[in-house]
């Protein structure tokens, strides 16, 4: 069962025993609906389609790796959703989103609930030390990104009063650390985004927010160290960190809110980290 979500700036570990379509008994306002989710094929956008599939949806998945993109297709109709649909999506690239929008205009006509979730960090190295290709891919796919999906989406939203575009940004976003200059910096780009988004579509009836999730294992930390499986596998030595599910049950959860709610900002990590720096290992 899911636990009780105080809303603001929540610290907090989701507790449950599987999927949110299994465990969670809440009203589903979202059957029937189209959602729309970049960056699908693994991690916080896997998971996701996973659990709005158990809600009975129609789902559009975008990502780059089509391979996997398709085997999660798979899985969420095998899980309960209506439909399941997916075309290559690359967000840096504007007529690649372009592409894919008009696609999903063609397939569904429109959407009630985007997922900005493609995302991701590139290196760890102190401003002195930056790679120039490392700043311009966090920047372009988890700020420019999310203008150009919006973008490009929101005619197929605006028809539809009570829809919900959730960005997926991080506590980096925040608070700065070191080694982290771009990567905080585009996650605070993202918050910008999220919060003037709002404002924009204030009176349309769509509804934005931002998840914003601490130390999360999925393939986040293996991308940022360069494929380099040992130092990943040490960020999270000694700590239980937030699993792809924890995040997708708060992105689930903040979707299927009544048309009066707007979920602004969820802030949420596992328990044992107080800040970006400040974690209790057990080692």
């Amino acid at each position: 069962m899911l636990g009780k979500l105080p809303l603001g700036n929540i610290c907090f570990r989701l507790a449950h025993k599987g999927s949110i379509g299994q465990d969670l008994p809440m009203n589903n306002r979202l059957a029937g609906k189209w959602v729309l989710i970049t960056g699908a094929s693994s991690g916080f956008g896997a998971e996701s389609a996973r659990q709005f599939a158990h809600l009975g949806v129609n789902l559009l998945l975008g990502a780059r790796r089509e391979d996997r993109l398709a085997s999660v297709a798979k899985e969420c109709s095998r899980l309960g959703a209506i439909s399941v649909h997916i075309h290559h999506l690359d967000v840096v690239n504007t007529e690649s989103v372009n592409a894919f929008a008009d696609w999903a205009r063609s397939i569904a006509g429109l959407v009630d609930v985007l997922i900005n979730n493609a995302g991701g960090a590139h290196g760890v190295d102190r401003v002195e030390d930056g790679k120039d290709s490392d700043w311009e891919a966090m920047f372009q796919i988890n700020a420019l990104g999310i203008l150009r999906v919006t973008r490009a989406v929101l005619p197929l939203m605006k028809s539809r009063p009570g829809g919900v575009i959730l960005n997926i940004g991080s506590i980096a976003g925040r608070v700065a650390y070191e080694g982290g200059s771009a990567y905080c910096a585009s996650k605070a780009a993202e918050l910008s985004i999220t919060k003037t988004l709002r404002l924009e579509l204030n009176g349309t009836g769509l509804r934005v927010g931002s998840i914003d999730p601490g130390m999360a294992e999925t393939e986040f930390s293996l991308v940022r160290l360069k494929g380099d499986k040992e130092k990943s596998d040490a960020v999270y030595a000694g700590v239980m960190p937030l699993m792809a599910e924890d995040v997708a049950e708060a992105i689930v959860w903040a979707a299927n809110r009544p048309p009066h709610v707007c979920i602004d900002e969820i802030l949420m990590m596992c328990t044992a980290q107080a800040a970006p720096y400040k974690l209790n290992r057990k080692v």
